[in-house]
């Protein structure tokens, strides 16, 4: 961010930048440290100095007297390479893509950057090293809000790569807002996993002292040493430093805007948890490693819909909406209902050849379109029972089911089959989670 007028003409008038060790003296003493970038939270009129025992201090502009310039940056940084693969590690291959955890501090001045290349990303987290051998590269940089279907299906491509070429384990650093759909996708597009895939992403940046980005990072990485052979979200489980919850790809969802415990499993309890030790510990059976090797379905039809109804919604809207699409997702109400008047729009897409599954937007609980009318009538149109699963787990696995076929009988087959653990066939009351933002 670029300096206030003030500062500026202050830093300008000794010659001094960003990243300067100086000697500031002003009213009430002398200072030695390094001048830190300004921050959005930094008075207009405050120089901000990083000290020798590592504190900041701001000096107000008007109070400095003058300021030395002791010593200035390396004007090139040396480039950083990861370190010879140590023999009896096992070797994880992180994959970049972006998000608040793809970034890093610079611990001399405190700055944050981008990590640019995933060595980068790595070394804020030099403790990973310690775990097991690390292959690095960024595959895309892309706010999460951005990705598209196109993107997962390179993301598989590239996961697949790794694990068939001898990683132990695919680490992916992603963007929060929309990590479950990816690793939904991922879920259904990857077979006969040879390790763990592992997302991971971070609610709050490195420059924030309550950061979940290096403890997440590394309980992530311990996880994808662990004999599993599934796509799994691992992050904070609550908002101490204590335990990671592990979460399987298909069943998990973001359930507050800026928690470090944002994801919950849904429907499901977590797989397990990795422990402040670094123990790794399941709780429930899960797939564990194939022999591979590791094959990659990605057929996906992007020509599908994810719609969340609410009183008064119009038909016109809705009809709008299937307008040119091949499937639709609808998050109903309750047991899986819309207004009576939606009903008579969606038989006439289904006898079109338009897939319609409805899911329900209380998340928890399953979908039972037979207990009154109104979903009785749905059924009675071709609606598809989207049983426990999440709207956005349902819109994933809708495109790619629509990916191998339009036939919409084969269509509903294949939605009430469970393929990668995204229906629960029996929810237990400790699947019935408080939501975050609840009692702690």
């Amino acid at each position: 961010m670029e300096y206030p007028p003030r500062v500026r003409a202050l830093l300008e008038k000794f010659r001094a930048d960003e990243g300067d060790s100086v000697v500031v003296a002003a009213r009430g003493g002398t200072y030695a440290g390094v001048v830190m970038p300004h921050h959005g939270f930094s008075g207009e009129d405050v120089l901000t100095i990083k000290l020798d025992n590592g504190y900041n201090i701001g000096i107000v502009v008007g109070d400095v007297e003058s300021v030395h310039v002791t010593k200035k940056p390396a004007t090139a940084k040396a480039e950083r390479r990861l370190p010879t693969p140590s023999a009896g590690k096992p070797t994880v291959a992180v994959l970049g893509t972006g998000g608040t955890i793809a970034s890093y501090v610079d611990y001399r001045t405190g700055a944050v950057h981008p990590a640019v290349t995933a060595e980068e990303l790595v070394f804020s987290v030099p403790e990973l090293l310690d775990v097991c051998n690390v292959r690095a590269r960024v595959i895309y940089s892309v706010y999460s809000e951005n990705l598209t279907p196109e993107h997962w299906t390179r993301l598989a491509r590239e996961t697949a790569q790794e694990l068939n070429a001898g990683a132990a384990g695919v680490l992916i650093p992603h963007g929060t807002d929309t990590l479950h759909y990816t690793t939904a996708a991922l879920s259904f597009m990857l077979r006969d996993l040879t390790g763990p895939v592992v997302v991971v992403g971070a609610q709050r940046s490195s420059d924030r002292p309550s950061s979940d980005a290096a403890s997440n990072l590394l309980a992530a990485t311990r996880a994808a040493t662990a004999d599993l052979g599934e796509v799994v979200l691992v992050m904070h489980g609550d908002t101490s430093d204590a335990d990671a919850a592990i979460h399987r790809g298909t069943k998990v969802r973001k359930m507050h805007a800026s928690r470090r415990d944002a994801f919950r499993s849904m429907n499901l309890t977590p797989l397990g948890r990795v422990r402040p030790d670094g123990r790794v510990e399941f709780t429930q059976a899960v797939l564990p490693r194939a022999r591979g090797p590791v094959a990659v379905d990605d057929r996906l039809d992007p020509e599908v819909g994810l719609v969340h109804f609410y009183p008064g919604q119009r038909p016109s809207e809705l009809e709008a909406i299937l307008r040119d699409l091949h499937g639709l997702v609808i998050a109903g109400t309750g047991l899986g209902h819309v207004a009576r008047d939606l009903a008579p729009v969606l038989g006439r897409a289904i006898r079109d050849g338009v897939a319609v599954v409805m899911t329900t937007q209380t998340l928890q609980g399953r979908v039972n379109m037979n207990v009154y009318d109104t979903g009785r009538d749905l059924i009675k149109a071709g609606v598809i029972s989207g049983e426990d699963m999440l709207p956005e787990t349902a819109l994933v696995k809708l495109m790619w089911v629509l990916g191998h076929t339009r036939d919409l009988k084969e269509v509903a087959r294949s939605m009430a089959t469970n393929v990668v653990g995204e229906l629960n066939p029996r929810i237990g009351l400790d699947a019935f989670a408080e939501p975050a933002g609840g009692p702690t």
